[in-house]
């Protein structure tokens, strides 16, 4: 008679709970205001101490052990705050004084495009300030630069000096923003270790540089996370098809490389001590590669967490190394346990360590076993993650699972040869574009399962992130969670489930009652940005202005069911307006767009160009009077008249093309971006046109203050429709303009209060509906 298999010993799980119980002392001591950790802390410590008294053996120890442990770490989290908003920096932030800084330079510098052309932001610690005749020096306060396209220049490492003004900074992790005037003036050079790393990234990009423009882009973001020039519109389908971890430093980054290196050891004969040497070189190397920065930092722990899982009795090392790595980061940066990052990445290795052993184990009843582990760790991370992603995104991907199982095989390839290549190009180009051919290759591979997977009609649902939408999702993924297993041990179940996902992804997810029918025009929920659809029929639909968010705008057009767009007008070239316009090419049948007279700001007006021509849609002027019409729909344009004056506070603005519309019985006047000159301009062309006033108002510039009485009263618009970011930094809409809209007799609509907002005929005139 065979012996029964001894019962399965409990998992020790005292340094998971000892981990989140550091996340939470961490969270007090940033958040908290005051002194009021101390008594979150402290009132059940004293509550308790009469127990520890009575049992003053190991368990009585062990409770004053977690107890120094919370409070250590809620200590610490409050001195970091309490050091950032001390001292000379944010003292003179809160004057907007101007100082003398020397800066050491933290990060990479980022290049971002603003309403007035390009400009640059980076972390840096002030180490030196002088300001009205006093100088501090020994400073290590964290602040955020901004500076011209000069900065783009500036490397992690270096130290800078530049005079520049001092502002008060919204985060608390930080002491100041830093408004440069002055380009930098280097005083100390990247250290022979950075400058080692940075010529091995060049090698990586030279390794690449034959490759096309996203398989060239895509290899940097693989290796060490350099994404700079993948396109947005790749970004936002990596992001759909839930395949961003590959874009950023992530522990499966280091996993990989730090992998690939032990096992090259291993070839060469390396065992015991000197493997664990050779991990330790390879973590040190891999975080100089990729920058040492938090975020690297942060993968790097998280990385080690997973080598240390590999093998016999990798889980029970790994998750006490996890909870022991979150206890140290904490400790070492507090910061960490308010970021996003941190939390996908532990919530990543958690569901690894917990969840896909049971679920690979279920599996493997009925597929091999390496099948069943190839399916069990992607839905065990992604499932974990789910809530937090989709509180940032505000969407659930429905197709992370599969597209990580399919891109899966050729990650590590694409990772270690892109390596390889790189750093056999330091030593020649010529050869090491050798390995960098297959790493394209492979690069290529995910690119297309980014694409296509993307594509599918029901690749991504929108989930809010509201607090009650969020926590009901976390209830439903606990509970496949706690329930999953039984299922995927039975063969039928999950074959049925299966095939019932692929008809789920590849027909369009239905959105009951929307669109409404009848609708004459939507104002997408695009954030803080103007993104209109007017109904031209047949799935057909005339864009006005893309938002700043191409998925946010492609999601919108594939609710209404928009396959075709005739004409796409950009009012003018601020990425709030034309950001999005990658979104609206995207798989649809794109007429032209049109666009204003003035090329300002430049670069984006080039990046307009440039996704145009490559979607091989003409782009073409407005000109003032043109007239358009498909099916019911008919336009004419009104404006810009000519160029804006020198005296124009914002040109790009004032150079907005402004819309007369009319469908099926409803006027509207589709508003750019336009200052108060130019709309009393306006009022008294439309005078002399003959319009009294219009049905529908789309509010010029998000419902700013910068609005003129006499042509909002003079339209009495029934409707007003202001499209415009929840929580934006600018105050919009300003309560002057609602007064104004109110006085004027309108009914207000808003995009950041109801969603898309629909504008309605029928047969008992306008109406109109939000999609919230």
């Amino acid at each position: 008679m065979a012996a029964a298999d001894p019962p399965e010993r409990p998992r020790d799980l005292r340094a998971p709970a000892l981990g989140a119980v550091a996340w939470l002392s961490a969270l007090a001591g940033l958040l908290l205001p005051g002194r009021a950790w101390w008594g979150l802390l402290g009132v059940p410590l004293l509550l308790a101490l009469p127990w520890v008294r009575r049992r003053a053996g190991r368990a009585g120890v062990g409770y004053l052990g977690w107890a120094a442990v919370a409070a250590a770490v809620a200590a610490g989290a409050a001195l970091h705050v309490h050091e950032v908003a001390t001292g000379p920096v944010p003292a003179l932030a809160r004057q907007d004084s101007s100082a003398r800084l020397v800066l050491h330079v933290s990060s990479d510098p980022v290049l971002r495009e603003g309403r007035f052309g390009g400009y640059v932001i980076v972390r840096a610690t002030v180490t030196s300030i002088t300001s009205r005749g006093t100088r501090w020096h020994d400073l290590d306060a964290p602040v955020l630069v901004i500076g011209s396209e000069s900065w783009r220049g500036v490397r992690l490492g270096e130290s800078v000096r530049v005079d520049a003004r001092l502002q008060r900074a919204e985060g608390r992790d930080l002491a100041a923003v830093v408004s440069v005037r002055t380009h930098p003036v280097v005083v100390a050079r990247q250290g022979p270790a950075l400058r080692v790393a940075e010529r091995v990234r060049e090698g990586v990009r030279d390794a690449v540089a034959h490759q096309p423009q996203e398989p060239r882009a895509l290899i940097p973001a693989l290796v060490d996370g350099d994404d700079s020039g993948l396109p947005q519109e790749t970004q936002d389908d990596f992001r759909t098809t839930g395949l961003t971890h590959l874009l950023a430093v992530s522990g499966t980054n280091l996993t990989l490389v730090v992998g690939a290196l032990l096992l090259l050891a291993r070839g060469c004969g390396v065992r015991a001590r000197g493997l664990v040497a050779v991990g330790a070189l390879g973590v040190v190397g891999f975080v100089l590669l990729a920058r040492p920065e938090p975020s690297v930092l942060r993968a790097a722990v998280m990385g080690s967490v997973a080598l240390l899982g590999m093998g016999s009795a990798g889980r029970e090392r790994g998750t006490r190394a996890l909870g022991l790595a979150v206890l140290v980061l904490l400790l070492l940066d507090p910061w960490l346990a308010v970021q996003a990052g941190f939390a996908l990445s532990v919530l990543a290795t958690a569901g690894i360590l917990f969840l896909a052993p049971g679920w690979r184990d279920a599996l493997a009843r009925w597929l091999p076993r390496w099948a069943a582990e190839a399916v069990a760790v992607p839905l065990a991370a992604q499932l974990a993650c789910t809530p937090v992603v989709a509180a940032i995104s505000g969407q659930v991907s429905l197709v992370a699972v599969a597209a990580n199982l399919v891109a899966a095989p050729v990650v590590a390839p694409a990772t270690v040869l892109g390596l390889g290549g790189g750093l056999v190009a330091v030593l020649s180009e010529p050869l090491g574009r050798v390995p960098g051919a297959v790493a394209g290759w492979c690069g290529r591979w995910i690119i297309a399962v980014a694409h296509h997977a993307a594509a599918l009609p029901s690749a991504a649902v929108e989930w809010s992130a509201r607090p009650a939408s969020i926590l009901l999702l976390t209830l439903i993924c606990l509970l496949l969670a706690v329930g999953l297993a039984p299922l995927l041990a039975r063969r039928s179940v999950t074959v049925v489930g299966g095939v019932a996902a692929v008809v789920l992804l590849v027909a369009p997810l239905p959105h009951p009652g929307w669109p409404p029918q009848d609708w004459v025009m939507v104002a997408c929920d695009v954030g803080q940005g103007d993104g209109l659809v007017l109904n031209a029929g047949d799935h057909a639909g005339v864009v006005v202005d893309t938002g700043p968010d191409p998925a946010a705008m492609d999601r919108c057009l594939r609710r209404l069911g928009v396959r075709r767009v005739p004409l796409v007008v950009l009012t003018h070239f601020h990425d709030d307006h034309a950001g999005g316009l990658a979104g609206v090419l995207k798989g649809r049948d794109v007429g032209a767009v049109e666009v204003t007279t003035l090329d300002e700001p430049e670069g984006q007006a080039r990046e307009v160009a440039e996704e145009a021509a490559e979607a091989h849609v003409p782009v073409r002027r407005a000109v003032l009077g043109e007239r358009g019409a498909v099916a019911d729909l008919r336009w004419t344009v009104l404006a810009p008249e000519h160029q804006p004056s020198g005296s124009s506070d914002s040109p790009p603005n004032d150079a907005s093309i402004v819309l007369l519309v009319r469908s099926h019985g409803i006027s509207l006047l589709l508003m750019g971006d336009q200052e108060t000159e130019v709309q009393e301009d306006l009022a008294a062309e439309l005078a002399g046109l003959g319009v009294s006033g219009v049905d529908v108002l789309k509010v010029a510039h998000h419902g700013s203050a910068k609005q003129d009485p006499d042509l909002v009263v003079g339209l009495h618009p029934r409707l007003a429709v202001i499209s415009v970011g929840e929580d934006n930094d600018y105050g919009h809409p300003a309560p002057r303009t609602l007064d104004l809209l109110r006085r004027a007799g309108a009914s207000v609509r808003r995009t950041d209060q109801v969603g898309d907002v629909a504008v309605l005929a029928g047969p008992d005139g306008l109406r109109v509906t939000g999609s919230r």
